[in-house]
């Protein structure tokens, strides 16, 4: 999947001359605006892009075309109603499908359903040869040549129009070697229709029907003998067009011609020059047809999540990472993608009490610190600002939080709601959580003396569930081609206990209860927490209790519970599932509240006393 995050980009219509407009979204579901800021839809009838109103949630056309002035009265960056998009994004999803012998659910994921990559064909080790076929349109040609598309995509030392290598030397680089993957490059055909017609149809079958009407084996194309084609791209001419069935995307299609079938695909752009040739989109869409990596980027409306955020930014090839230098200059697979792909054979264990030297452009290493859980961990890189990385948003240490059973649709952060890698950025502004930007010159760590990350930090290094991963972060060096860092040791964690004996009589009845306070001094954050409750009362079915951390945070310990029994005298324990969970993380220091008030009439009782007993997680030291 191709995203576009507002960048202004040139499109054809049948009537008129091409237009600039700034595009958001993929090929599922997209929004149009002019330069000025008005929505636009492209109008059948009219052949043109027009302004675009609002009726019912949805936009219509005013018929009146968007180099002219705009209407009277017409709001800028009018956007669609949700139910609107998820109706659009669901059919076109359905018109995809329908060519394919797979769900469209099964394909479009930012989620690893397989051990954190899609399900499907992996290609991603081994000698790989792809199939890209080249296609004019009647009314639209380019100049490009089979000749120089051989050279982007197989290329030695290839730097035309900018690019810094070509795909074949892009994957040898990633994959430290595991992975060397060419193409055979036929055309150019000529497709029976004029472009317009393919924005709604989509044009796989046609072009690989010319291809193999011109004598083309597609059994060498299939390295696993499986009688399937491996790789297979279709590269149309002119600018790209990011609408309906010609915006860059990556699918299924099911067609068979003799006894070999089809699987997986690409179609994009071959531009209208040479000028126009860059590596990034084919690099992407190729990582997920030959590796099955997931879009490292937030959809906006998956997972039953609407909110929209930058996933991992520009980060990785997989995330924006891809249009860095208009495409020339794609970042290189994160570390946790190359680790999935089986490209990493020098494992380093980050351990507490080493120093470590992380080498920019050693892709076949993962640095690595493992937490309580085994699908979730954090990885170390270096990525400052040279070799695939020279078009970076930042440059310097990158600390990833990974969980192979996350999704990047999911920015929330919380136990149960978080990405599959997150980029710790070093400001703590979360700008790509927030979907503020698709990163920015601080996201990673530049030099810095002493603790950078700990479970006090912000961002801080504490498992998803709020317990203290002990990772500790310190003295890290200047970005370059090596960068020292410090995995500190930490102090052990503490056990703080605190007791009150109020003696505090409970009015029946009465919603607001009583209070009891307990001061913690020290601190720290919690890893651990246990309360214990003494309470006389002769029906505790009518006593809701309640603990308030010092942040605010409130979780309920009895909700009414028990019926007749006399007196409440039970201890909480976080250790046990369920029990106390959202105060794991909270900071210790402050006044810590319990709450107990009488929810039903005719019973009174007494808040006798109450313990508090706090396992303070470990905090990380500079020196080791």
């Amino acid at each position: 999947m191709s995203a576009i995050f507002g960048e202004i980009l040139t499109f054809g219509q049948t009537n008129g001359h091409e237009i600039q407009l700034k595009v958001f979204g993929d090929e599922l579901y997209a929004r149009y605006e002019t330069l000025t800021g008005y929505s636009v839809i492209y109008d059948d009838e009219l052949g043109l892009f027009c302004y675009a109103r609002l009726a019912a949630g949805k936009y219509r056309s005013t018929g009146v075309p968007a180099t002219k002035e705009a209407p009277r009265g017409l709001a800028r960056h009018l956007e669609e109603s949700a139910a609107a998009v998820k109706a659009k994004t669901e059919a076109q999803r359905a018109r995809r499908s329908g060519k394919s012998r797979r769900g469209a659910s099964d394909m479009m994921r930012t989620l690893g359903p397989n051990k954190g990559l899609l399900e499907g064909r992996v290609l991603s080790n081994g000698t790989v040869k792809g199939l890209t076929i080249l296609v004019n349109f009647k009314d639209v040609t380019s100049t490009v040549s089979r000749s120089d598309v051989e050279a982007m995509l197989n290329g030695a030392n290839y730097t035309a129009n900018g690019n810094i290598c070509s795909v074949r030397e892009y994957f040898q680089t990633v994959s430290s070697g595991t992975l060397d993957y060419t193409n055979v490059v036929v055309g150019p055909y000529t497709l029976s229709r004029n472009r317009e017609f393919y924005v709604n149809n989509l044009l796989i079958e046609e072009a690989l029907q010319l291809a193999v009407a011109d004598g083309l084996d597609l059994k060498q194309f299939d390295s696993l003998g499986e009688n399937t084609i491996d790789a297979l791209n279709v590269l149309y001419a002119g600018q790209t067009q990011y609408r309906g069935e010609l915006w860059p995307h990556n699918f299924n299609i099911d067609l068979t011609f003799g006894t070999v079938k089809t699987d997986l695909y690409l179609l994009t752009s071959l531009g209208r020059s040479p000028a126009d040739l860059s590596i990034g989109t084919f690099c992407h869409e190729n990582g997920h047809l030959l590796c099955r990596f997931p879009d490292m980027y937030d959809y906006g409306e998956r997972d039953n999540d609407t909110l929209k955020s930058a996933g991992i930014g520009t980060y990785c090839l997989m995330g924006s990472g891809n249009h860095l230098d208009n495409g020339r200059s794609p970042s290189p697979v994160c570390a946790y993608l190359r680790d999935l792909a089986g490209w990493c054979d020098n494992e380093i264990v980050l351990t507490p009490g080493d120093t470590y030297e992380a080498k920019h452009g050693e892709y076949n290493t993962v640095m690595k610190f493992g937490t309580s859980k085994p699908n979730e961990y954090f990885l170390v890189e270096n990525r400052s600002k040279m070799g695939l990385d020279r078009g970076g948003s930042s440059s310097g240490l990158a600390v990833y939080h990974c969980d192979i059973l996350g999704s990047n649709e999911l920015q929330q952060g919380t136990a149960t709601q978080h990405y599959q890698c997150a980029l710790l950025q070093a400001d703590g502004e979360q700008h790509l959580e927030r979907n503020a930007n698709q990163g920015d010159g601080t996201d990673l760590f530049g030099a810095r003396s002493g603790i950078a990350l700990s479970a006090e930090s912000q961002p801080h290094t504490r498992e998803w569930d709020g317990r203290d991963s002990g990772l500790v972060i310190s003295d890290i060096t200047e970005p370059g081609q090596n960068v020292s860092f410090k995995v500190g040791a930490a102090v052990p964690a503490q056990s703080i206990a605190g007791k009150a004996t109020p003696n505090l009589s409970i009015p029946d009845n009465a919603a607001a209860g009583v209070t009891s306070v307990i001061n913690i001094s020290k601190s720290g954050s919690v890893s651990r927490i246990k309360v214990s409750l003494d309470i006389e009362h002769p029906y505790i079915g009518d006593l809701r209790v309640a603990l308030s951390s010092p942040a605010g945070k409130v979780e309920v310990l009895h909700a009414q519970l028990g019926g007749s029994t006399d007196n409440l005298l039970a201890t909480y324990d976080s250790a046990s599932p369920g029990v106390l969970g959202s105060m794991l993380g909270q900071s210790i220091k402050g006044y810590w509240s319990l709450n107990v008030s009488d929810r039903g009439r005719s019973d009174v009782g007494t808040l006798k006393s109450w313990k508090i007993e706090l396992e303070n997680a470990p905090v990380g030291v500079a020196e080791v």
